[in-house]
């Protein structure tokens, strides 16, 4: 009896785990009413994937709100509403619904001008990340704290979940000499934070230029959990970019990302129905890379054959084959590892083919910067191993958990 009483006693405990629902920022901000916003001109730096769980704007959200002071937007990549293709520069424009101006954050200007922070007290940032490094959302966000510093204006963060939860921390840490915008800090590549510890770890630590800090003001979510999958917080998910359709769009993203900077050379299955989700070519037999990705036995993921026709990009109106990534155990699997592990693979069935010989030197640059670092491509080539490698994969991560640590709000 007691047993069952155990067992009917978790059942209930899971049952009301699984109602309960996260709340973002914009809906914590809201539930407030606005309060820290009161009395202060605002400027929104956002995107379609500021939005409520009901897929209402946070653009609208503030503008209708009756104490909130709109004057100005700002878009990263893509812009605020979504309907600017990835990587075309935009100048200032009108948003059509608000009639408020819009100021481009990708292109020639990158964090905003004290000409276009005249009209603002705060800078309010709501999008959603996806929990990797060289996703140039974060970058944005980090530029955005370091203009706020420089010319004394507040910084307020609508926090969002990380797709790739709260634990996960993996790649090593960009070198001084590697920092671009698609690694614009030194930190691991997958970082295991929220937007909103993100920034509080920049500013508490001091990494921003300058080592500069800003006046920061983080909303965090409730009911949020370090553990949680994107799907366990019962949000709506709202693309990221183009190449992100679905919440596990990010797993992928950094199984193959840095690879397919590559592109000349190898697809990852941009331009066809499974972005991030292949590795392909024009001459590799699919069967046998299936047969020797999977003679590794990764834990978490298998391999299986695949022919496919990209739409565009990579290997145009071309037969491509080679696999389809299928991530089984998402806490087993080790996600950045798996691109390199496909790199040997090809150098093993086919040592006549250098991946890197296949790939411009801007793309092989490009390379680099997503790992953060040239040590790990010019010392895997020497023999085309993962386990020459790993070393400086890891290199940096316990230190970094720890520092991290010290900023976490869940």
């Amino acid at each position: 009896m007691k047993t069952k009483l155990i067992i009917l006693f978790i059942a209930a405990a899971t049952s009301l785990l699984a109602q309960i629902k996260v709340q973002t920022g914009i809906e914590v901000l809201r539930e407030n009413n606005f309060d820290i916003l009161k009395g202060k001109r605002v400027g929104l730096i956002t995107n379609p994937t500021g939005i409520d769980r009901n897929l209402k704007s946070t653009i609208d959200i503030l503008f209708e709100a009756e104490n909130v002071k709109l004057t100005a937007l700002f878009g990263p990549e893509h812009g605020v509403r979504g309907n600017i293709e990835g990587g075309t520069s935009i100048d200032t424009y009108i948003d059509e619904q608000t009639q408020l101006p819009v100021y481009s954050l990708y292109g020639k200007t990158r964090k905003p001008t004290p000409e276009m922070l005249k009209d603002i007290d705060v800078l309010v940032y709501d999008i959603q990340d996806i929990g990797c490094r060289s996703y140039t959302f974060i970058s944005t966000m980090g530029l955005m704290m370091e203009t706020a510093a420089e010319n004394n204006i507040e910084v307020v963060i609508l926090d969002r979940p990380n797709p790739l939860g709260g634990n996960r921390v993996e790649g090593a840490i960009t070198e001084n000499d590697f920092i671009s915008f698609i690694s614009q800090f030194p930190i691991t590549y997958v970082y295991g934070l929220t937007c909103g510890e993100l920034a509080k770890f920049l500013n508490e630590e001091k990494i921003l230029k300058n080592q500069v800090q800003c006046k920061l003001t983080v909303v965090p979510m409730k009911n949020w959990k370090r553990e949680m999958s994107f799907e366990d917080t019962g949000l709506p998910w709202v693309l990221t970019s183009p190449h992100i359709p679905h919440n596990y769009s990010a797993y992928y993203y950094v199984v193959s990302g840095i690879v397919g900077e590559l592109r000349d050379a190898v697809s990852i299955g941009v331009g066809y129905t499974l972005p991030f989700q292949t590795f392909a070519t024009a001459w590799i037999d699919a069967e046998k890379l299936a047969r020797k990705m999977n003679s590794y036995n990764l834990e978490g993921v298998i391999f299986r054959p695949i022919n496919y026709i990209p739409y565009y990009g990579t290997g145009k109106d071309e037969n491509l084959k080679g696999v389809q990534i299928h991530i089984t155990d998402y806490q087993k699997v080790h996600l950045m590892e798996i691109q390199f592990y496909f790199m040997q693979a090809i150098h093993e069935l086919y040592p006549e083919k250098n991946i890197f010989e296949l790939a411009t030197k801007g793309q092989i640059h490009a390379f680099d910067l997503a790992c953060g670092t040239d040590k790990i491509r010019t010392e895997f080539i020497k023999n085309y191993k993962v386990s020459d490698i790993l070393d400086l994969l890891n290199k940096g991560l316990d230190e970094f958990k720890q520092t991290a640590a010290k900023n976490y709000l869940y």
